[in-house]
């Protein structure tokens, strides 16, 4: 949606000779278009296109790319789908970036095979594309990756969970993201890992998609409590999903004696972690991924040199609790670096 303004000739003539532009913010794909600087031209456009513009990870995101791109004093339009899962809304946001001229797109795939091809009519058309959080499947469809290892996420809360089992029995629930999302794909396959079970293991009693989203986890939640009322481990794709199940578990009395563990290291989630909702999280870093990426467009931009392969943006255990044999650190190092 833009907004016109009328002027009158007079007017129009002294902001031509002033060389004032006329600054139009628009929607982008299916989410919010912005600015971070007046265009000029030659000037340098960035593209960020996230999964969503409200999930505190990507809102996150966003402000790393803002304060690089005014940092580096170049362009940055941003766009975002309606859902976690809106391939189409980022594919015509990458269509509408290509034609204003952007320079590089960093962006967080909702679908790690379906946004391929949108990718590749970008890369033959000279634009620099670097995946976010989120790799590509195969990853060799972009540039470059940024990302956590989102394995090594995974198994760092299954080694955890693991060990503070303690060598009880477990009857564990995954409540996961949605099938063709290879970070979810990749944080499930960890968890498993970490705990030392594989899938198909019976100790895995129910699993259920929840897209990420709080109100989808307690629903799952509340599905894998019905199937299986003994569940005491709970694995999750992330912190939302994680306090969507903490209220189910709650309804049902069972808050205090079932373990959840998660991914993301968001603010919220980590204060879970310190006031015991959440066991353990692995806390991963969306500010740099998104600075990064806008410095690997500018120097692209200046010299030629593209970005390629996966860089590592870190994560790392939190929880009060810690385990013999798992590293981590508490929740204090954690609220100082979480986010949202």
């Amino acid at each position: 949606m833009s907004r016109t303004i009328r002027l009158s000739s007079s007017l129009l003539r002294t902001a031509a000779v002033a060389g004032v532009a006329a600054l139009t913010l628009t929607a982008c794909g299916s989410g919010s278009g912005s600015d971070s600087a007046s265009s000029g031209s030659g000037e340098v456009k960035v593209g960020l296109i996230t999964k969503t513009d409200t999930n505190p990870f990507f809102v996150k995101m966003k402000e790393g790319a803002e304060k690089a791109a005014k940092a580096e004093g170049v362009k940055l339009m941003t766009a975002a789908g309606k859902f976690d899962g809106d391939n189409a809304g980022q594919v015509t946001a990458i269509e509408n970036m290509v034609a204003a001229g952007v320079k590089g797109i960093l962006i967080t795939p909702s679908d790690s095979k379906a946004i391929v091809p949108a990718i590749e009519k970008a890369k033959a058309k000279g634009v620099l594309v670097i995946a976010l959080d989120t790799p590509t499947e195969p990853e060799s469809a972009v540039d470059a990756l940024f990302a956590t290892d989102n394995l090594k996420a995974g198994e760092l809360i299954g080694e955890y969970a693991k060990a503070a089992m303690a060598g009880k029995s477990a009857k564990i629930a995954t409540l996961d993201l949605a099938p063709g999302v290879s970070v979810g794909v990749q944080r499930h396959n960890g968890f498993l890992k970490g705990f030392g079970i594989e899938e198909g293991d019976p100790s895995v009693v129910c699993s259920q998609d929840t897209g990420g989203d709080q109100a989808k986890g307690q629903t799952a939640m509340e599905n894998c409590l019905q199937k299986e009322p003994d569940i005491n481990v709970v694995y999750t794709i992330n912190e939302p999903a994680a306090l969507g199940a903490y209220t189910a578990l709650k309804a049902k009395g069972r808050e205090k004696d079932v373990l959840i563990v998660s991914v993301d290291g968001g603010c919220t989630g980590t204060k879970a972690v310190k006031d015991g909702t959440i066991a353990a999280t692995s806390q991963q870093y969306p500010l740099k991924m998104a600075s990064e990426g806008v410095k690997a467009v500018v120097t692209y931009a200046k010299d030629g040199k593209k970005a390629s392969g996966y860089t590592d943006t870190g994560v790392t255990l939190i929880t009060d609790k810690a385990q013999d044999g798992v590293d981590s650190k508490d929740t204090a190092y954690g609220l100082e670096n979480c986010w949202g």
